[in-house]
């Protein structure tokens, strides 16, 4: 069999990657045709079927996949050589697109922006601050930052960037009016701030007084899909909210809001970098990602 060549081994795996020709083409480079022709290459050297093709979408077939995994393998030794001899000179150029929730990107991630373009002057930054859960890769994202447990996805790589506690909270002026619940149980007799997003309600998981994970039974009329409005809410004395601790740390310290079930320990948050696998990660990336990382304490 005639050994396959590396540039069509690439485009194959840019186009799975992007899950289309035309996109996978334009990665390489390419129009949509000349990267349909270098698949068909590819699959006449290896007289087998790698994607399936309709008009609509690309599958792998077992073939495809198989070939697809050991591709990884191929190209990651590529780029160890390439490192190997180039080290660590790569420079930061080209837009950097990230994403991150709207509250942990305007008080941890954007104090970090100054420093990076001063460090990188050839990079221009563009980032989407939302609690919106944005596809990755499908909407062209460099990276991508996420609070709590993320779905796993094999188009992806996930690096715990830092973890805080999630504490109870509420204003004075509402336990005030409302009194402060004593144990998880009382919680059912309050009015909860529930962050809900595409129809689905996020827990609350506390280790009660017995030392027991339990989801505590909360209800609430108040809905929101944003961490930075939950916290308002919580301001406005609209009810109790569970909120990661970076976010409400400088409210409690002034008093703005109070922490509730001191005795009763939260979950651990998590805050995970994302970022499509790719075989070599671009210099711009690369760099904003050590930063988060040497800032945050990973």
């Amino acid at each position: 069999m005639l050994r396959a060549n590396l540039n069509d081994i690439q485009v194959f795996m840019a186009v799975v990657d992007a899950g289309s020709f035309v996109a996978g083409g334009q990665t390489m480079g390419l129009s949509r045709s000349a990267a349909g022709k270098a698949i068909a290459r590819l699959e006449q050297r290896l007289s087998v079927r790698l994607l399936h093709r309709t008009t609509r979408s690309l599958g792998l077939t077992d073939e495809g996949r198989e070939f697809y995994r050991r591709g990884l393998q191929i190209l990651a030794s590529v780029d160890d050589a390439e490192a190997s001899v180039a080290g660590d000179k790569g420079t930061a150029r080209g837009v950097l697109r990230l994403t991150a929730p709207a509250a942990f990107g305007r008080r941890i991630l954007l104090p970090l922006v100054p420093k990076f373009l001063v460090a990188w002057p050839e990079v221009q930054v563009e980032i989407s601050f939302s609690d919106r859960l944005a596809d990755i890769v499908e909407e062209g994202f460099d990276l991508a930052v996420r609070i709590g447990v993320t779905v796993p996805d094999t188009r992806l790589v996930s690096r715990t960037l830092a973890r805080y506690r999630a504490l109870l909270c509420a204003s004075p002026a509402y336990l005030a009016a409302r009194g402060e619940p004593q144990t998880v149980e009382s919680l059912a007799g309050h009015e909860a701030l529930l962050f809900s997003s595409r129809n689905q309600k996020q827990p609350w998981r506390l280790r009660d007084e017995r030392g027991e994970w339990v989801k505590a039974p909360v209800r609430g009329r108040l809905r929101l899909d944003s961490g930075e409005a939950l916290r308002d809410a919580a301001l406005s004395g609209l009810g109790i909210a569970y909120l990661p601790e970076f976010m409400i740390a400088e409210d409690l310290a002034a008093g703005r809001l109070r922490q509730v079930l001191r005795a009763v320990a939260g979950e651990e948050v998590r805050i995970v970098a994302l970022y499509p696998n790719k075989r070599l990660l671009e210099p711009r990336v690369r760099r904003f990602l050590d930063l988060l990382v040497d800032t945050l304490g990973g």
